[in-house]
């Protein structure tokens, strides 16, 4: 649903001269209004529920507060706003998390204006859009078996991990030590393929190893 004014949108982004930039060119097409701007994920949360725009167009990695976590705090508020990435960063560990908490859809900052126009639309309607990099990642991501599969206590670890258990707290529920703990994330990590929590459960829930 969009207002008269066309479709509203909120800009996040940690450089200046980037938010300059997107206002300048939706303010400029016919159909887009530029209800304000953030430059980080805690403020893009502050911003969006002040001014409840369409779409929120967001970048991954800002100092001050990143994306995910934005993007995973505006689904669970049932934020009326879709949530279009506009970043540089295509690696799994950046794609599968922000589609995981919630992203309507993923763009890197080398689309063209009318792509990025096309998207916003898109997102505004609540389709899914992807660059043809990033939907390239997550289907291989999905589809590509683990080099190992898991053992049986790191799926414990990560059936905990997906519930944002705390590593002590994992440790004490498993009674084994922080340190064993790790351990078993950094080998988890390396049968994933990924590099942090986030992204190892949204890989496993793809690949089907959680439920």
């Amino acid at each position: 649903m969009t207002r008269d004014t066309g479709i509203s949108v909120l800009i996040v982004d940690d450089h200046p001269v980037v938010r300059d930039g997107l206002r300048g060119m939706f303010d400029a097409a016919p159909g887009f209004h530029v209800l304000g701007e953030a430059s980080d994920g805690a403020e893009a949360l502050e911003r969006a529920a002040a001014l409840d725009p369409d779409v929120i167009l967001m970048d991954l990695r800002m100092p001050g507060g990143g994306g995910v976590d934005a993007i995973a705090e505006l689904t669970r508020r049932n934020a009326r706003a879709k949530v279009l990435v506009l970043t540089t960063y295509d690696t799994d560990s950046d794609t599968l998390p922000a589609i995981e908490a919630g992203a309507t859809g993923y763009l890197l900052k080398d689309a063209l204006p009318d792509e990025l126009f096309t998207a916003v639309r898109a997102a505004a309607e609540g389709r899914t859009v992807l660059s043809p990099a990033v939907a390239s990642r997550l289907v291989h991501a999905v589809r590509a078996p683990g080099n190992e599969p898991l053992s049986a206590r790191e799926r414990e670890v990560l059936t905990l991990v997906a519930k944002g258990t705390s590593n002590r707290e994992i440790a004490r529920e498993l009674f084994i030590s922080e340190a064993t703990v790790k351990t078993h994330l950094t080998h988890l990590y390396a049968k994933l393929g990924v590099k942090d929590r986030a992204a190892a459960v949204a890989v496993a829930y793809d690949r089907g190893i959680l439920g």
